[in-house]
């Protein structure tokens, strides 16, 4: 892969736990919060990521018609929650401590797949705020390639209902936001633990009581 220059984020600021929102905040002015800084303020490099070990399997050539794929990463920073990444269209992303970085592994599927769709890649995500070397890709077991910030697999949650909401934080006490270099951001923890909302395949059902799902 061609040597290129890499966007290194620079935190603005340290998030004080004192200005947490409460658990299903909104994060209705998150979403118009500026990207951190940039060094050097260089263009936006694209980046084929390498498939990890753990992903040998080939990919398959194209990804199907009807996938929605994650166009780019965005590192930047909200208020309350601190450094966040984000897709093209500003859906905050996050980590599943169920899965592993060393070697990068899912084991996000099925009904958690609903509530927790993988960000999906054709391998060349544009990236913002993130560091080309903590980009890259592994292979799901349905042959689909998903994007990994720091090794870890990152997904959106559908129990956000617009760009900026991160009402996925600590669900279950497995999922959390994940920041620009693949870290937990634990800045911002909700009283309790909440449960994920239900599979959209699990009508009826308010939350994931019942339904076999316990991510």
């Amino acid at each position: 892969m061609a040597q290129m220059k890499r966007t290194v984020i620079v935190a603005s600021a340290m998030v004080a736990l004192t200005a947490c929102a409460p658990a299903g905040y909104d994060g209705a002015n998150s979403s118009a919060a500026e990207p951190v800084a940039v060094a050097a303020a260089e263009p936006t490099a694209t980046v084929e990521p390498e498939v990890s070990a753990s992903a040998e399997a080939p990919a398959a050539d194209a990804p199907p018609a009807d996938v929605d794929l994650t166009e780019k990463l965005v590192g930047k920073s909200v208020a309350r929650m601190g450094k966040v990444v984000t897709d093209q269209d500003g859906w905050i992303l996050y980590r599943f401590d169920k899965d592993t970085a060393d070697p990068p592994s899912s084991n996000c599927v099925d009904k958690c797949a609903e509530v927790w769709p993988p960000a999906l890649t054709d391998g060349n995500p544009e990236l913002t705020g993130v560091s080309d070397d903590k980009v890259s890709s592994v292979t799901r077991q349905d042959g689909t390639r998903q994007l990994t910030v720091g090794g870890w697999p990152v997904y959106r949650y559908i129990g956000d209902k617009k760009p900026g909401q991160w009402k996925g934080q600590a669900v279950g006490g497995t999922w959390f936001v994940v920041q620009p270099d693949g870290k937990k951001n634990l800045s911002c923890l909700p009283k309790g633990t909440p449960k994920a909302v239900a599979p959209p395949s699990d009508s009826g059902s308010d939350d994931a009581g019942g339904s076999g799902y316990s991510y």
